[in-house]
């Protein structure tokens, strides 16, 4: 989950990327403050779960997602704890970095030595891509972020400048409806009927005209029965009686044989997003072997478009 670090000696306030504060739902990273050994920074990075290999888990990660009561938040801290992974430093003991080079930017992050049980600034590496590519691929992993050594740091600004460089493609995508489930699960969802926004706010703005839901095909597979379950608590809410979507695929019309079999298919607001990692798009603009790998909170769903 991507999120700001606002440090300095009396502790550390954690903003996602929406800015919500989520300081309350990762106490482990409390002390963030005091490891900056008197610095006052604001910090860009990631709150991550890793699993027994050290290795980024979305998956775990969800176990510690939307939760607000206390005792609740202690023990999947205990369970499950999380780690601030750093990689931007943008202001740091009174001084805005947001103009200087990102090579700089890294040189200082090193020298405030952000390591602790709970938080780290992995070290990056210049130049060898491919080789850097090629061994995340060989661990399984999602990719790279490479980024223009020069570049400074544009908030809330997609930029050439950086680029995630994956070895199977992941997207940010909205909910727009769900199948139900069979057996034991037919009042419940069974998989997820997705889309993106054929343009963010701002660019429909400019041209004056209402942002469009585009359908994105359906999302069968990488679902437990706690993450099935908790997309029925979110999701349920959220009904209503008419497709989202307006362009695109029509939903009704490419599984009208399984609602003739097995009734109708349910629609919500487009308000939730999760991200999905797929094969590639089709001809018909539709994910091709889409996989759910997790909720994402931190993202306004109004902002979600097709990424490539």
């Amino acid at each position: 989950m991507r999120a700001l670090a606002f440090a300095d000696r009396g502790g550390v306030a954690i903003s996602a990327r929406r800015g919500e504060d989520a300081t309350g739902r990762y106490p482990e990273l409390a002390a963030i403050g005091e490891a900056l050994a008197g610095h006052e920074a604001i910090l860009d990075g990631e709150v991550v779960a890793f699993d027994e290999r050290g290795e980024p888990s979305f998956g775990r990660l969800q176990r510690r997602m939307g939760l607000t009561d206390a005792g609740r938040i202690r023990r999947r801290a205990a369970e499950t704890p999380v780690t601030y992974v750093a990689f931007d430093v943008l202001w740091l003991d009174g001084r805005s970095l947001l103009a200087e080079p990102y090579e700089l930017r890294r040189e200082l992050l090193a020298g405030l030595a952000f390591d602790g049980p709970c938080w780290q600034a992995p070290a990056h590496r210049v130049g060898g891509g491919d080789e850097l590519l090629g061994a995340v691929r060989d661990r399984g992993l999602e990719g790279v972020v490479a980024k223009r050594l020069g570049s400074a740091y544009r908030p809330g600004r997609r930029s050439a400048d950086w680029v995630k460089v994956q070895n199977r493609r992941r997207q940010e995508i909205v909910v727009g409806g769900f199948m139900p489930g069979e057996g034991a699960r037919r009042r419940g969802v069974g998989s997820l009927l997705v889309g993106y926004w054929d343009s963010t706010p701002a660019e429909a703005a400019s041209l004056d005209r209402p942002q469009r839901l585009v359908y994105a095909g359906g999302v069968g597979t990488g679902f437990t029965d706690a993450t099935l379950d908790l997309l029925g608590r979110v999701l349920e809410p959220l009904r209503r009686p008419t497709s989202p979507f307006e362009a695109g695929w029509d939903p009704e019309v490419k599984y009208a044989a399984r609602i003739r079999e097995r009734g109708p298919l349910a629609w919500v607001e487009p308000v939730v997003v999760c991200e999905v990692e797929f094969a590639r798009w089709t001809h018909e603009d539709t994910l091709r072997a889409a996989v759910f790998r997790g909720l994402r909170d931190d993202k306004d769903a109004r902002e979600v478009v097709r990424e490539s």
